[in-house]
């Protein structure tokens, strides 16, 4: 029997204080409040009353992290999906206010669409998808959790609801530590809730 339902956590929030963005560096942990917001999530998956029999997760340390609360809650060890990370972006390691103003990076946003500053949209799209297939169909019923990070979460969600990849960053709804739920029909997947159990964070350092 293949899942239930999907749900894709954004990890927690990281501890940043020089607030680079810190795409795929290492060594980029959450911080205290990102530990209480990784818990929430976990804690509100678990309210929903539904059994979770699949852990996911990217191979970043924040998100390994962010697992850790599923691991107590469910007795589920996260598998490490390599298809669920970050994008890449040349701007990884940066202050994003100051490489903007910078006149030698402007050549990186000539294509908004692709976009030139890091990985196609479409190839996230694409491994996402990959890797949510693979989760469905491998969990013994059950719901799965995966553990992602914001732009792949909100790449998914335009491409299920089958709305242009290109957008402005500033504008995705997914926060820290939320939760996008999905089902599938046949080959088809539909988002079927959207929840923010954690509150506020510091949203720093995304990409």
């Amino acid at each position: 029997m293949p899942a239930e339902r999907l749900h894709l956590v954004r990890h927690g929030e990281v501890h940043n204080p020089r607030r680079v963005l810190y795409g795929r560096l290492p060594h980029y942990q959450l911080s205290e409040d990102g530990r209480r917001m990784a818990r929430a999530a976990a804690e509100y998956i678990e309210g929903l009353g539904r059994p979770v029999a699949s852990l996911h997760c990217s191979p970043l340390q924040r998100t390994q992290e962010s697992a850790e609360p599923f691991t107590e809650i469910f007795g589920l060890e996260p598998v490490l999906d390599e298809r669920v990370i970050e994008p890449t972006n040349v701007f990884e390691g940066t202050r994003m206010s100051r490489s903007l103003r910078d006149p030698r990076n402007w050549w990186h946003l000539r294509n908004p669409s692709t976009p030139s500053w890091g990985e196609p949209y479409l190839l996230i799209a694409d491994r996402m998808e990959e890797a949510m297939n693979s989760a469905w169909n491998e969990a013994p019923s059950g719901d799965a959790v995966i553990v992602s990070h914001q732009a792949p979460i909100w790449i998914t969600h335009l491409h299920v609801a089958g709305l242009r990849l290109r957008h402005d960053p500033r504008t995705r709804r997914c926060a820290l530590s939320s939760v996008t739920s999905f089902e599938r029909v046949g080959d088809v997947w539909r988002e079927v809730g959207y929840a923010e159990p954690a509150g506020a964070g510091i949203d720093l350092g995304a990409v």
